[in-house]
C-alpha cells in the first residue's frame, strides 16, 4: 500500500497500477491534465483490472488527449458567469465560492480540469477572498454560498474556520454549502477541527459528498461522514454518470444504497459534460435515462437522486429524467401504460 498521494505516471507504475510499457503515454497525458491519486484510492484499485471503476476515474488514459467535437474547456459557463474572481454567480439566490483550484485527487472527467492542479488557477489571494466577501456581502439575494473549487476540504481547519467565520458576518447569507470528495478519498483529514470549523450558529450547513461507486465508501470512508453528520451537519450526494465505472442501474442501485446506508441523501446524478478528452466516459442521456427508468420501482425513494444536465455554455441544470407520461395515460414502474385520469 502506497502510503502517499500518487502525483505522476511513474509513480503509478511503481505502485503497480499501470504496467511500465503504458508509461510513455500516460506520461504524455499526465503532462496535459493534473494527475493525483491518494492512497485510500489507490489501495481500491485493481491493477489487473482494465475495467477497474476506481482506476477509470483516476488513472489517465490516452483517450484523454483526444478532443470531440462541442468539447469545451469551460464545459458550464462558469468564467462567463463570474463577476469576480473566485465567484460563480449563475442563478439569482445562489454563488459558487472557489478559495482553492487544489484537489486531494483529480479526475479523469472533471468539468474544471482546465482550471485545477498545479498547471490551473492559482488558490485566491487575500485580495481576492476580500473582493469575493464584498461581491456576497453586497447582495442580499444571495441566500446560499456554495464553497467548492477545487476541493475547499484540503484547506486547513484554520482557513475554514476563517472561511465561515466571514460568513456568518453576512446576514443574508442562511445557508452554506461545501462540495467534496475529501472524506471518501482521504478520510483520515476529516478530523474533529475540521469537523469543528463548518459549524456557525446562525448558519445551516450542508456537505455534499462526490462518489461514483459503491467501493469508494469504505468502512473509513463512512466513518469520516459520520463524524461530519453526527456533529449536526447534514449530507448530500453527487455522483456523475460514467462509461464503465457505474452505467448499469445494477451498480447505480448499490452506491445510491450505500449513500443511505450511511445517511447521505442522494441528490445529483450529473450527466457528464463536455470537458476536453472525456468522451470516452460520458454516456448518452438516452442511456442515462434508461438506467433511471430501472431504478425507479426497484429502489426504495429515499435513494433516488435527480438525474440532471448542466447545459453547455452555462445556461443552467435542468432535470432529464424519464417521461412516463403518454398520450393515453402514464406508464407504470414495470412499463406498462396505465389510464389516467381513471374511468368511472
Amino acid at each position: 500500500m502506497t502510503s502517499k498521494t500518487l502525483r505522476d505516471a511513474r509513480s503509478l507504475a511503481q505502485a503497480g497500477l499501470v504496467p511500465p510499457e503504458r508509461l510513455p503515454a500516460l506520461e504524455t497525458v499526465a503532462a496535459r491534465y493534473a494527475v493525483a491519486i491518494t492512497p485510500a484510492m489507490a489501495t481500491l484499485i485493481d491493477g489487473a483490472d482494465d475495467d477497474d471503476p476506481i482506476a477509470r476515474q483516476f488513472i489517465p488514459a490516452s483517450e484523454e488527449l483526444v478532443v470531440s467535437p462541442g468539447e469545451d474547456g469551460d464545459p458550464i459557463g462558469d468564467n462567463i458567469h463570474s463577476p469576480v474572481d473566485g465567484i460563480v454567480h449563475r442563478y439569482p439566490d445562489r454563488v459558487l465560492l472557489k478559495p482553492t483550484h487544489t484537489c486531494a485527487v483529480y479526475c479523469r472527467f472533471c468539468f474544471r480540469r482546465e482550471m485545477v492542479g498545479p498547471e490551473g488557477l492559482a488558490n485566491l489571494t487575500p485580495a481576492q477572498l476580500d473582493a469575493a466577501f464584498a461581491y456576497i456581502a453586497g447582495r442580499p439575494e444571495i441566500w446560499e454560498v456554495i464553497v467548492t473549487g477545487g476541493d475547499p476540504f484540503v484547506l486547513s481547519p484554520r482557513r475554514l474556520a476563517e472561511l465561515m467565520d466571514r460568513l456568518e458576518a453576512i446576514d443574508h447569507v442562511k445557508i452554506v454549502r461545501f462540495h467534496t470528495r475529501v472524506p471518501a478519498v482521504d478520510p483520515d483529514a476529516v478530523t474533529e477541527a475540521l469537523v469543528a470549523a463548518l459549524k456557525r450558529s446562525t448558519k445551516a450547513v450542508y456537505v455534499a459528498l462526490h462518489a461514483n461507486h459503491a467501493r469508494e465508501l469504505t468502512p473509513a470512508a463512512r466513518a469520516a461522514c459520520a463524524r461530519i453528520i453526527d456533529a449536526g451537519v447534514p449530507m448530500l450526494s453527487q455522483t456523475v454518470l460514467l462509461r464503465g465505472v457505474n452505467d448499469d442501474p445494477t451498480t447505480l442501485a448499490a452506491l445510491m444504497r450505500a449513500f443511505v446506508e450511511t445517511r447521505i441523501r442522494p441528490y445529483y446524478l450529473h450527466h457528464g459534460d463536455h470537458a476536453p478528452g472525456t468522451a470516452h466516459l460520458r454516456t448518452t442521456l438516452a442511456e442515462g435515462q434508461a438506467i433511471m427508468k430501472a431504478l425507479r420501482g426497484t429502489l426504495s425513494g429515499l435513494a433516488q437522486p435527480t438525474y440532471v444536465l448542466d447545459i453547455p455554455g452555462g445556461h443552467g441544470k435542468v432535470p432529464v429524467g424519464p417521461d412516463y407520461l403518454t398520450e393515453t395515460g402514464v406508464e407504470d414502474p414495470n412499463g406498462v401504460v396505465r389510464v389516467y385520469p381513471p374511468r368511472a
